[in-house]
C-alpha cells in the first residue's frame, strides 16, 4: 500500500470516528444554563491556563459584573493574574432568540457565535492576545456547564492554524 493511501485511510478513520458536540446535544441536560439569568448581577471565577503540553502557565481570578436590558447584555471583566497582572474586557452580548447570541470585546476578532441548549454554552470567538512583543489571533472554543444554582464550569480550547495551541478552565461562583 503506498504511503500517502494508507495516510489517507488513517485519516478518515480518525476523523470519522469522532464528533464534536454541540450545544444542542445538552438541551435535556439540567440545571438550565440562560447566561441572561446566570451572568446576571455579580459573579467570581478562578482559572488556570494551560499550555500545548498540559503545563499550568497561568492562574487567574477575575471577578465579573454583568448587567442585561432585555436580550442586550454587558459583562465586565476584571483579571487578577497571580503574577499581579491586570486586565480588562468587557463583552457585549446580544441574544437573536432564546438559544442563540453574539458577543463582541475590544480584543475579540469580528463577532464570537454563541449557543446555549439545557446546561450548556457554547461560544466560538476569535481573541487576540498579547504574545512577545506583538499579538497573535486564536481561536476560540469556550463552553460553560452549570452544575447548580451557583456553579459553572468551564472549559475553553485555543488553537492556532487548527492546532490546538493551549486550554484554560474556570469555576464560576455566582454570588
Amino acid at each position: 500500500m503506498k504511503p500517502k493511501a494508507l495516510l489517507a485511510g488513517l485519516l478518515v478513520l480518525v476523523t470519522g470516528c469522532s464528533s464534536t458536540p454541540k450545544a444542542e446535544d445538552y438541551a435535556k441536560r439540567t440545571p438550565e444554563m440562560d447566561i441572561r439569568e446566570y451572568l446576571n448581577g455579580h459573579v467570581e471565577a478562578f482559572g488556570v491556563i494551560r499550555d500545548r503540553a498540559g503545563m499550568v502557565t497561568d492562574q487567574f481570578h477575575v471577578v465579573l459584573k454583568c448587567d442585561w436590558n432585555r436580550n442586550d447584555g454587558t459583562l465586565n471583566e476584571h483579571f487578577v493574574y497571580t503574577d499581579g497582572r491586570k486586565q480588562k474586557r468587557v463583552w457585549h452580548l446580544h441574544m437573536t432568540d432564546d438559544h442563540h447570541f453574539t458577543g463582541t470585546a475590544a480584543d475579540v476578532v469580528g463577532t464570537g457565535q454563541g449557543e446555549q441548549y439545557g446546561n450548556a454554552v457554547n461560544l466560538k470567538y476569535t481573541l487576540r492576545v498579547p504574545y512577545k512583543d506583538d499579538t497573535i489571533d486564536l481561536a476560540m472554543d469556550d463552553w460553560m456547564w452549570r452544575m447548580d444554582e451557583h456553579t459553572v464550569i468551564n472549559h475553553t480550547e485555543m488553537h492556532k492554524y487548527g492546532l490546538k495551541v493551549g486550554d484554560l478552565f474556570l469555576t464560576f461562583k455566582k454570588k
